[in-house]
């Protein structure tokens, strides 16, 4: 083929292929949806159904919560289940309690793993390697054999309870650490060598430097720490007997007995105990979405 047929020929295969891309392009603008959502609209059906469920539960009257065989859709609705949640029981005060366990643990976390991941990610110590090894192989035992020598340290610093007894084990954790060390392993020395160089000491360039581009690995730390601390439930239940230090999970297991359980007022504490999570997720959807897809990226 001559050289002048090539020339000829460009254009003619340039505007083939825009033509296509256009043509594509106009297909998919057909759709006013990605064709995922195709997929992904029957799998979050089939995670919303159990919440589904326990709101219905929770509305619906006793009679038909123990009929045999049950009905998914109740055929009356009564708020008497929401109405004995906050007459006969504290869950106002049990959803306090929580709060202050779960905001007391974020911010802790924030702190102290951020400054422990740094120290191991940048700091030069004997015993730095082994150290960490020690902390990240806690994560491998557990945690039931850590309950009685964790009950008996807590009972001689008399914690147990008291509220501070779920607040204590939250206060940081070797995942944390591990999460903000290997961020902290990501982000170019360079950085801090320039501020270290414009006059900063070392927790200047933490505060100053570092931390702002730590963002994402900090929110994904204070969501899981969210997360684990306010569904806790098992050391609660070893430490805490004192009925005005319990968590919202533990207060809510005085309504489910080895006899007799009371549906009725065990999914209306549910739904209150949940409800918070999907109200702040609702609000922070993007932040959170964010979050999760710059800590996969760096992962």
């Amino acid at each position: 083929m001559s050289t002048e047929t090539q020339v000829l020929d460009t254009p003619l295969r340039n505007g083939v292929v825009t033509a296509s891309r256009a043509d594509g392009a106009v297909r998919r603008r057909r759709w006013p949806f990605s064709p995922w959502h195709l997929l992904l609209l029957p799998v979050s059906l089939l995670f919303l159904l159990p919440f589904v469920e326990m709101f219905l539960t929770s509305v619906e009257p006793a009679s038909e919560i123990n009929r045999f065989p049950p009905s998914f859709i109740p055929t009356q609705f009564t708020l008497s289940g929401y109405a004995r949640l906050f007459a006969d029981s504290d869950i106002l005060h049990w959803l306090l309690n929580t709060v202050i366990v779960s905001a007391s643990a974020i911010v802790s976390h924030l702190v102290l793993c951020s400054l422990a991941g740094y120290g191991f990610a940048r700091l030069r110590f004997p015993g730095r390697t082994f150290g960490f090894l020690a902390i990240l192989a806690t994560i491998m035992i557990p945690s039931q054999l850590l309950m009685i020598p964790t009950y008996v340290m807590f009972a001689r610093l008399h914690l147990v309870d008291h509220l501070g007894a779920a607040i204590v084990p939250w206060l940081a954790s070797a995942f944390g650490i591990f999460l903000m060390r290997q961020f902290f392993l990501s982000l170019p020395a360079e950085l801090e060598e320039a501020g270290m160089i414009d006059g900063c000491n070392r927790l200047q360039v933490f505060f100053r430097i570092v931390l702002p581009l730590a963002r994402p690995a900090l929110a994904t730390l204070a969501i899981f720490t969210l997360l684990g601390s306010w569904n806790d439930l098992v050391w609660p239940l070893v430490a805490i007997n004192n009925d005005h230090a319990f968590t919202l999970q533990l207060g809510l297991t005085n309504f489910q007995g080895s006899r007799r359980t009371d549906w009725s007022l065990l999914m209306a504490g549910n739904v209150v105990a949940t409800l918070p999570l999907i109200l702040l997720f609702l609000v922070a959807q993007k932040q959170f979405v964010a979050t999760m897809a710059s800590a996969g990226l760096k992962g």
